[in-house]
């Protein structure tokens, strides 16, 4: 077995010895400390106060018993920073990388990670960021590679890839058997090439589990990359309440967005794009507003239906598994082109969507139906749009009219509207929490069908690529 702390350097070695340098990224006032080893490293975090940085030098180093980060506490203002030297310049392989315990305001950076141990952030840390890492752990079958479960983590511009066994890049929990994680935010990462060919338990994103469903986890997923994101019809899982998922962009995956479990989630602005899966949705008071949904196979929105009417907190974990039948549900101001349905149900269980809305929502395609919703007692249809040479389905005459939306192609693939469309200021109903459309441009008076707000300015927000997300991206 080689020592302790072994390493290979990509460059000249260097002296041995911790230094404290100058460094261009370090705080005014603070110097750098680099390291060249993995026990320099641990004894420098050991050390640290608010307001340090360390920096590892580029190399690949074998770690065998963990990089211990306890007791170790940051401020807002002057966080403990532990870095590469350059971005995806240092490799952690082995067993174990960093273990987190009792810290808060700590950021680890630019790593190259290929551990074969979940990295744990637990409840014992608060405001811990792990920022432009590049994670590849072992393939290892049932292995999640990162769990959240400590309040207000931040986890942004890191690249998942690479795994094709059963397992999740990412999931988010919480104390106890009930709790979840209060203020996470997953931002700007790039999710990507999972090919598990089981049916579930391949999530690039889980967020929370059926037993912690009613607890509010106050999440934001926002700007978020996933391609080829195989491993399960679920790209993002959502099974907890009270969360923001917005501007997301899922490219040629398997998985779409899905609210399994938990009430209160707003779907806001997301592109799903030539696809498997589209928008699914359980449970109560969601908000689905402003989502471009383009050449998916099956549906573009799915308005689940039940086993249970409502999950309770008396409930068991266990009876929690089952599908909660959505309540007071909106879904509007979507787009949904050239997929399979662009708006269904489900038949397969007994209890309806009780107190939905579907309104003004662009639906246009090809062939087949364009909406197939089994139960229609507890839905409210109104000022939808159909085109296409795709049959209308079974949506009631009162909820829809069929007009050419006059869509333009832009640079980006994306279909908007053009000069003339019907589509504007057309909307049945008012939105007051919806400010604007998927491109990131004002809504201003009455709203325009669909997820494009028409406007001759540029788009703010487009569907993401892989320059603009992970730990190269601005």
């Amino acid at each position: 077995m080689p020592p302790l702390g072994r390493r290979t350097f990509l460059t000249a070695a260097l002296a041995t010895g911790a230094t404290a340098v100058g460094s261009s990224s370090a705080r005014a006032g603070t110097r750098a400390v680099q390291v060249r080893t993995v026990d320099e490293l641990r004894r420098a975090i050991a050390a640290a106060q608010p307001g340090a940085e360390i920096v590892l030098a580029d190399g690949t180093y074998n770690v065998t018993e963990g990089i211990a980060i306890q007791g170790r506490r940051g401020t807002a203002g002057a966080p403990i920073t532990v870095r590469a030297a350059s971005t995806g310049g240092a490799t952690l392989t082995g067993d174990r990388g960093f273990v987190l315990a009792d810290s808060s305001y700590v950021v680890l950076s630019g790593f190259r990670l290929r551990q074969r141990t979940t990295l744990d952030i637990p409840t014992t840390c608060t405001n811990i960021k792990l920022s432009r890492n590049d994670l590849q752990f072992a393939d290892v079958e049932g292995l999640n590679w990162l769990l959240v479960r400590g309040d207000n983590t931040v986890i942004e511009r890191n690249h998942f890839h690479g795994k094709s066994t059963l397992g999740v890049f990412l999931g988010v929990e919480g104390p106890g058997s009930a709790g979840m994680a209060r203020g996470v935010r997953i931002v700007r990462n790039y999710f990507s090439d999972h090919t598990f060919a089981g049916d579930n338990g391949g999530e690039p994103i889980r967020l929370g589990l059926s037993g912690r469903s009613l607890s509010d986890a106050g999440a934001i997923v926002e700007e978020n990359l996933f391609e080829r994101a195989n491993g399960d019809p679920e790209a993002i899982s959502v099974k907890s309440s009270g969360n923001i998922i917005r501007a997301n962009t899922v490219r040629s995956s398997l998985g779409g967005i899905v609210l399994r479990h938990g009430n209160r989630t707003r779907v806001d602005g997301n592109f799903i794009l030539a696809g498997s899966n589209g928008i699914r949705i359980y449970g109560n008071d969601h908000l689905v507003v402003n989502n471009y949904v383009e050449r998916v196979s099956g549906a573009g929105i799915v308005l689940g239906s039940g086993n249970v009417r409502d999950h309770k907190p008396e409930d068991s974990a266990e009876s929690r598994r089952g599908n909660d039948a959505p309540d007071r549900v909106t879904i509007a101001l979507n787009t949904v082109l050239s997929s399979g349905t662009a708006i269904s149900g489900e038949s397969q269980r007994t209890l309806p969507p009780l107190g939905c809305t579907i309104a003004d929502n662009l639906l246009t395609g090809d062939s087949g139906q364009l909406v197939a919703m089994p139960y229609q007692q507890g839905i409210t249809w109104s000022g939808n749009l159909l085109w296409g040479a795709a049959g209308n389905g079974n949506i009631p005459a009162a909820g829809f009219t069929r007009k050419d939306p006059l869509l333009v192609t832009g640079p980006d693939g994306v279909r908007r509207l053009g000069a003339g469309s019907p589509a504007i200021n057309a909307a049945s109903r008012t939105y007051p929490t919806v400010s604007h459309d998927v491109d990131g441009h004002v809504r201003s008076g009455r709203a325009d069908i669909g997820a494009d707000e028409y406007s001759t300015a540029p788009p703010v927000r487009r569907p993401l690529t892989p320059a603009d997300v992970g730990p190269a991206s601005r």
